[in-house]
This record gives structure tokens, C-alpha cells and sequence, in this order.
């Protein structure tokens, strides 16, 4: 990745080695903590660590607003530092910090920063048992084939996999695609006893593609989305894509919106001609 041209100042790069160094004190210079309001848009399912594995929803919504309480001290409180995705890759270049990524398998494959190191705290369903399978039609039908996201599940070895590989007092940047999946895995390193921890405020997800060096196919912008919205490209990062690129762009996905239709028209004369075949197959 290019250093933007402010890193190219050796006074600028003095100040944020200062900076993230007080940072790493409890002082947080990026971010008003008291103002940090999380916001709403999970699915309801990614956060659910209870060994139990309920799908009560009522009892999942409590449990979700009781860890948003938790996540919103831990930030007040500064026990974990925030920062944006321009200056985690600030941290990484000035001072060599860690950044753990937690996303599920699903999203790391299509673009992760380059040196980061891979423990997911949720990752796909794998299971093919009867509460498995499920969930994996109660999430198809209540959204899944529209959005792309999968069944997740947690994995209930993560902190000892971060524990293999890192010590307690290392510096980590913890990342996900929105924001909020990472929280969950700061509260848990740091109940675990890790102290230095970093929170990238609204994930990779709100990265310029020259805030961190990515490596894999696609931008990190893209990473988080799938299902007939994203080959429809009716997504919103896909809509901010198309502003950008202008027609080009979007005649590609109208191409396959009249595709769908032909193939969609196709099936079903085709549906209409079997039947009269089978009409006539039948009659004496």
C-alpha cells in the first residue's frame, strides 16, 4: 500500500507514534468515547455465544441489548481504544501493531489487510445435525437467499486460539467487517486478560482501499455482501460503487436483471410445454 502523503511528514509520523503510544496508556486521542452509539444493524443470530444455543428471539433481543451495554462501557471506560480504519492502518505502519481479524471464513476469502492475522469468532454452520440444518432453512427463509449471509456459529475456542498465538500484552487491532462482531471478541480478549486492545469504529467495511493494504479479490467494502442482492448489485456499497464508476458499471448489473427474466420466462414456457406433453401422454 502507498503511504498517503501525510505519512511522508517525519513530524506527522512523531505525533502519531505519540499518540497511539498515550493511547496504549488509557488515553484515547481518535474518539469521544461518551458519544459512541452502536448501531442496530446485526443479525440477531451472529452474536449469540450462549453454549445453550437458544432461538428464543425475545430472549436473543435481551441479550443482545444487555451486550450492547457492555461493549458501550467497555468503550467509555476505555478499556478498549477506538479507532477509524485510516488510523488502525496508521498503527500498523508507525508502530507495528497486530490486526486480528475475526470475520467468518465467508468474508476473510474475498479481502483481508495484508499481515493480518485470522481467528474468527463466528464462522459458518458446518454441521449437518437436525438443529443445524434447522437454522440453516429458518435463516434461508427469513432472508439469507436475499442477503448471502450464512448460519453462523461461535466458536467456543477462539480466545485459545488468540492465546496461542499471542501473548496477553500485546498490542492487537481488532477487526470485522461492521464493527460489531469485533466488540464481541474485545469483550471477551479482554475478560480473557488482554489490556491492549483497538476497535476499528464500523469495521473494514468503512475503509478506503487506501487506509489499509489489502490483499485478496475484492475491496473490503464488498467483502460483507452475496446472495441475489449482490449478483443483482442492489446492495448499497454496490449503489456507492455505481455513483462513482458511472454506466459502465451499472450496465453490467442490469444485464444480469434481464437475464434473470429471460431465464425466469424460459422456465416457465418451458414448465408450460412439459405439461401439455404430459396432457397428451396421458389422454387415451
Amino acid at each position: 500500500m502507498e503511504s498517503p502523503p501525510v505519512l511522508r511528514s517525519s513530524s506527522f509520523a512523531n505525533e502519531q507514534t505519540r499518540k497511539l503510544n498515550q493511547s496504549k496508556c488509557g488515553l484515547n486521542p481518535f474518539s469521544k468515547p461518551s458519544a459512541l452509539k452502536l448501531k442496530h444493524s446485526y443479525h440477531k443470530s451472529k452474536f449469540q455465544v450462549r453454549a445453550d444455543g437458544g432461538d428464543d428471539p425475545a430472549q436473543q433481543m435481551k441479550e443482545m441489548a444487555a451486550a450492547r451495554k457492555r461493549w458501550e462501557n467497555l468503550i467509555r471506560e476505555e478499556k478498549v481504544k477506538v479507532l477509524t480504519p485510516r488510523e488502525a492502518g496508521y498503527a500498523i505502519q508507525l508502530t507495528n501493531k497486530t490486526l486480528l481479524d475475526v470475520r467468518p471464513s465467508i468474508e476473510h476469502k474475498k479481502a483481508w489487510v495484508k499481515g493480518s492475522s485470522w481467528v474468527p469468532i463466528f464462522d459458518v454452520e458446518n454441521k449437518l445435525d437436525a438443529g443445524a440444518i434447522s437454522k440453516k432453512i429458518m435463516n434461508f427463509t427469513m432472508g439469507g437467499w436475499w442477503s448471502g449471509v450464512p448460519t453462523l456459529s461461535y466458536d467456543n475456542e477462539f480466545i485459545s486460539k488468540v492465546e496461542e498465538k499471542f501473548p496477553k500484552d500485546t498490542d492487537l487491532i481488532v477487526a470485522c467487517q461492521k464493527g460489531l462482531r469485533s466488540l464481541a471478541a474485545c469483550e471477551q480478549l479482554y475478560n480473557a486478560g488482554y489490556r491492549n486492545l483497538f476497535w476499528i469504529q464500523g469495521g473494514l467495511e468503512a475503509a478506503e482501499e487506501e487506509d489499509l493494504e489489502r490483499e485478496g479479490p475484492q475491496p473490503f467494502k464488498f467483502a460483507g455482501i452475496g446472495g441475489v442482492s449482490e449478483f443483482l448489485g442492489w446492495t448499497d456499497q454496490q449503489r456507492a460503487a455505481a455513483a462513482k464508476e458511472g454506466w459502465g458499471y451499472r450496465l453490467v448489473f442490469s444485464a444480469r436483471l434481464v437475464g434473470l427474466f429471460l431465464v425466469a420466462d424460459a422456465l416457465f414456457i418451458g414448465s408450460q410445454q412439459l405439461a401439455r406433453y404430459l396432457q397428451e401422454v396421458r389422454s387415451p
